[in-house]
């Protein structure tokens, strides 16, 4: 894999040398712009200039709007590896740098494809795409976007008490060239930004039962050790510090521990898994402009911007998360799913969705599918738990399989996938998902 990168690398230099403007087209959730921000940095030292768009899902209308263009050399992040066929009609050159499924198309030579799957590494654990489009970056020694890399792998979950694979790799360059550096602390969000109470409900990885989530419950945790909810975590004495943290850890233990950090990042940024929280609300909001000003380290006010952005967003995360303990799921044989059209639902409802199974909120042994219905289609994200893909799970093949039967599109990792249908065909979708999963779980 770090070889078939090198080449990525040779190719961005071949055409940034030539003067040749990079096509980039990337992902919008929190991997795809810190991806496409690695990537930019990159063009950007090195001199060069280069033409980006961010969206939602890559289409074969959109592939053939890129056909079309005169560009020498396409470079595709967080997406393309299901779609080679499609890309392969492109006339220039093409790099992708993806960590999901690819398709079984045999890639043609002007096409250097990178993703983990192709050379036996996890793309679901082991590394995300901005760690793929970190490692194509290597060979111009560029350590210093080791941290914007890992923000992209904190982004698609792939902390799992430490970094393994690619992602160790990175994190290890990062640590010796000073771009990333690890104490031990409370994972607590945006400790630096939000009163403590709002830290507190607002962490969401990992789980705190009873107060993640649930903003109330945060106060009165805090009121009962006689804490005022009010101030910052900074605030705090070291005393009323370590009451915290001992309370804290008795309710998760897992919420003291390892804090990656970037050194060289502006305060509010610093820690690398924040960074990961303002680009996905960032881009589930589509402000990708403020998303890769904030990737690029823009001075402007585009900061105080994104983390309003961002509370709002979790403002709507708790919101969602009350829905779906009020309403719960829907549940058939082997799977529940939750249906919406409400507007604010629609654009929390995949973040939502994993946050519930890791609360138990909802069965954490049925894989979730969350239905929002976009007109005459319908939007599905699917999410499951690592013990449910230990027992032969696998939603990127199921919902690929399935939405296929119905004249839609879908793929992604086994742990968390997505499709999109027509609207008329949810019933049936749903009842061959549920088929196929159980069919998962048989072998």
């Amino acid at each position: 894999m770090l070889n078939k990168a090198d080449e990525a690398c040779e190719i961005l230099k071949k055409h940034l040398k030539q003067g040749n403007i990079v096509r980039l087209i990337s992902h919008n959730d929190a991997d795809g712009l810190s991806a496409a921000g690695v990537v930019a940095n990159t063009i950007t030292q090195e001199g060069g200039q280069y033409h980006l768009t961010i969206i939602p899902r890559l289409k074969e209308s959109f592939i053939q709007k890129l056909a079309r263009d005169k560009y020498q050399l396409f470079f595709f992040c967080d997406m393309g590896s299901a779609y080679v066929e499609a890309i392969s009609r492109i006339k220039g050159e093409v790099i992708i740098a993806d960590h999901h499924q690819p398709s079984d198309f045999e890639v043609p030579e002007k096409i250097t494809h990178v993703n983990p799957h192709l050379f036996g590494v996890d793309g679901s654990k082991e590394v995300s795409a901005s760690g793929v489009a970190y490692l194509c970056m290597r060979g111009m020694e560029k350590q210093s976007l080791a941290g914007l890399a890992l923000a992209g792998a904190f982004g698609d979950m792939q902390y799992y008490d430490g970094f393994i694979g690619p992602n160790k790799l990175i994190l290890e360059e990062g640590l010796e060239a000073g771009s990333v550096e690890i104490h031990q602390d409370l994972k607590i969000a945006s400790k630096a930004e939000e009163p403590i109470y709002k830290s507190l409900a607002y962490t969401f990885q990992p789980i705190l039962p009873g107060i993640t989530g649930d903003v109330e419950g945060s106060m009165a945790f805090l009121e009962k050790m006689g804490l005022s909810y009010g101030i910052k975590f900074a605030d705090l004495g070291n005393e009323e510090r370590d009451i915290l943290k001992e309370e804290l850890v008795r309710l998760n233990p897992e919420i003291f521990g390892d804090v990656y950090s970037n050194p060289h990042e502006r305060p509010s940024l610093k820690n690398i898994e924040d960074l990961s929280r303002v680009l996905d609300a960032c881009g589930k909001n589509k402000k990708y402009g403020l998303g890769m000003g904030i990737c690029l380290g823009e001075k402007s006010d585009a900061l105080e911007v994104a983390l309003d952005l961002q509370r709002k967003y979790r403002e709507n995360l708790v919101k969602g998360l009350d829905w779906i303990k009020r309403e719960g799921s829907m549940v058939l044989e082997n799977i529940q799913y939750l249906y919406t059209e409400d507007k604010l639902r629609k654009s929390v409802l995949g973040t939502i969705s994993s946050i519930a199974l890791s609360m138990e909120t909802l069965d954490p042994e049925k894989p979730l599918l969350a239905l929002a219905r976009m007109d005459n289609m319908v939007k599905i994200s699917g999410r499951t738990t690592r013990e449910m893909i230990s027992r032969g799970v696998d939603l990127g093949k199921s919902l690929d399989d399935a939405s296929k039967s119905f004249g839609g599109t879908g793929g992604g990792h086994d742990i968390a996938a997505g499709a999109m249908i027509p609207y008329k065909e949810m019933d049936n979708f749903l009842s061959l998902v549920d088929e196929i999963t159980s069919y998962q779980l048989e072998e």
